[in-house]
């Protein structure tokens, strides 16, 4: 007669009454769940993954500005422009001699740039009144000509000028810019430079800010002439160029386009 099988003790190092383990199971290619098949190395998270199974977290998206933010910043850089730019005086050299005769003024037409941007709203008689209210000695007879516009892409384009009889036109130039520059909430990301393109006999000088805001940091580009009888500065902003690397703008792309338009707008007086 056979004696029954000796009773069966727990595994190795498995406490009594404690779950029976669960071999693992085959998977794909004979590899056991939960392992990776043989020969290939296990893969774990790396820097910014997410949990088993979930797509890696990448970085925030960016902030996607609307064209009426745009509008708002462009249009508070560039008013502030009339109102201390202008207003620089350029010292006692600009108030010797006679003022250079009035010969051409500047309108705000429909459309600029052939037809590119549709006029949005003429800002001469409401924020433009802020150029002409402005002191400068070296400026006589100042009329203000502002003016909004949307481009068919969504781009902004503002025109902040005047014209009158100007004295010292390189200086009233360099004006514009450094009153756009030390804004309040402004930085001056890339140092102004000048620009005559071909075809046209104006210089133009352009920089770069950056704009500080609720919806964080907005570039602005913008370009300015001065002449004897004009002045005036032009900001072309698009989605684009609001979020980028200021170092990454054509400023010679917006200073053939600010010649263009000054070409559009100068008209003779009569």
């Amino acid at each position: 007669m056979s004696m029954p099988p000796p009773p069966q003790g727990p595994p190795p190092h498995q406490p009594y009454g404690g779950p029976v383990p669960v071999p693992p199971q085959p998977g794909a290619f004979g590899a056991p769940q939960g392992y990776p098949p043989h020969g290939v190395p296990p893969q774990y998270p790396g820097p910014g993954a997410g949990a088993w199974g979930q797509p890696p977290l990448g970085p925030p998206p960016k902030k996607k500005l609307s064209a009426g933010a745009i509008v708002g910043i462009v249009l508070g850089a560039l008013v502030v422009v009339g109102g201390i730019g202008y207003g620089v005086k350029a010292g006692l050299d600009g108030l010797t001699g006679p003022f250079p005769e009035a010969r051409n003024r500047l309108v705000v037409p429909k459309t600029v740039l052939g037809g590119e941007f549709t006029l949005v709203s003429d800002l001469s008689d409401t924020q433009g009144k802020e150029i002409e209210d402005t002191p400068d000695l070296t400026v006589k007879n100042a009329k203000a000509a502002v003016g909004q516009y949307s481009g068919k892409d969504g781009s902004v384009l503002v025109l902040s000028g005047l014209y009158g009889q100007i004295k010292s036109p390189g200086t009233t130039r360099s004006s514009i810019l450094r009153g756009a520059a030390t804004d309040k909430g402004s930085t001056l990301a890339v140092k102004p430079r000048d620009f005559t393109p071909a075809g046209y006999d104006v210089t133009v000088s352009c920089q770069v800010t950056t704009s500080k805001s609720g919806l964080g940091a907005t570039t602005l580009p913008m370009c300015a002439w001065g002449d004897e009888n004009t002045a005036a500065a032009v900001a072309v902003v698009g989605a684009g160029e609001a979020t980028a690397d200021p170092k990454d703008i054509d400023l010679a792309a917006l200073a053939e386009k600010t010649v263009r338009i000054r070409a559009e707008i100068l008209k003779p007086i009569g």
